[in-house]
């Protein structure tokens, strides 16, 4: 089977000030596959995720050279930030829930992009809840505040509100992190069910949920990417033994 090439980096250089934090990256993300990044702090995984949906314009001191495409579009030249942070969504390491109803969090992102038909939303906010496994727990609190959910219930909130504006890139920061096994299995289970749809690349310092989850794993340390392989492969027999030693923690 051909793969499409989704996401790709090229040389892509990345440093805040004079810290350089990604050098020479080149990388490629396939259509509908999980890639999980792996590798230990400060290695340059979050900075890759924020590249791709832009958020670390909001540094001054952020300084980007190389290309970084999404379906082939240089996203640092010839798209909208707007229109590309609605192809590529993003659920962060702690739940961030705003300071209104579970309805209006998961409805925020379709309002932002001008859908105003209560139809429309409602249909939105109950299928986008459905796939975050999250419905079933809230429909008859819609009109409660979100922060009144538990964390897990937070952290799918947050997936949700992703999900509504019906994106082609889901970006996973350690979604896991402050979740009790439970909730961290309904958030896997909805992203290997996910992939039918979407492609999705997950950072994570959790060896074995990577395992768990995805297609292929990437290794970065120290800003550079090491290797990408098949992940049972790269867990198994990895080509760089820095690999096989950040994996039997003999460092990170």
């Amino acid at each position: 089977m051909v793969k499409t090439v989704k996401v790709q980096a090229l040389d892509l250089n990345v440093r805040y000030g004079t810290h350089e934090v990604l050098k020479a990256l080149s990388l490629e993300v396939y259509g509908n596959e999980i890639l999980s990044i792996i590798g230990p702090s400060n290695s340059g995984k979050t900075t890759f995720l924020r590249c791709l949906n832009r958020f670390n314009d909001m540094y001054a001191s952020f300084h980007f050279k190389g290309t970084l495409t999404v379906n082939g579009v240089n996203i640092y030249s010839d798209i909208d930030v707007e229109k590309l942070r609605k192809k590529v969504g993003m659920v962060f390491a702690l739940p961030t829930v705003l300071p209104m109803t579970v309805l209006e969090n998961v409805a925020y992102g379709l309002r932002r992009h001008g859908i105003k038909d209560k139809n429309k939303i409602a249909e939105a906010v109950e299928r986008s809840l459905q796939a975050a496994y999250l419905w079933d727990e809230v429909k008859d609190r819609l009109g409660e505040h979100g922060m009144k959910l538990s964390g897990g219930q937070q952290q799918r909130l947050c997936l949700a509100r992703t999900l509504a504006v019906d994106p082609e890139i889901i970006l996973y920061d350690e979604p896991c992190s402050a979740l009790d096994p439970i909730s961290t299995a309904k958030i896997e289970e909805a992203m290997v069910r996910f992939k039918e749809k979407y492609t999705q690349i997950l950072v994570t310092n959790n060896t074995k949920q990577a395992a768990r989850v995805a297609d292929r794993t990437a290794f970065f340390l120290m800003g550079q990417l090491v290797e990408v392989d098949d992940t049972r492969k790269l867990f198994t027999s990895p080509s760089d033994r820095r690999t096989d030693d950040y994996i039997s923690g003999r460092f990170g």
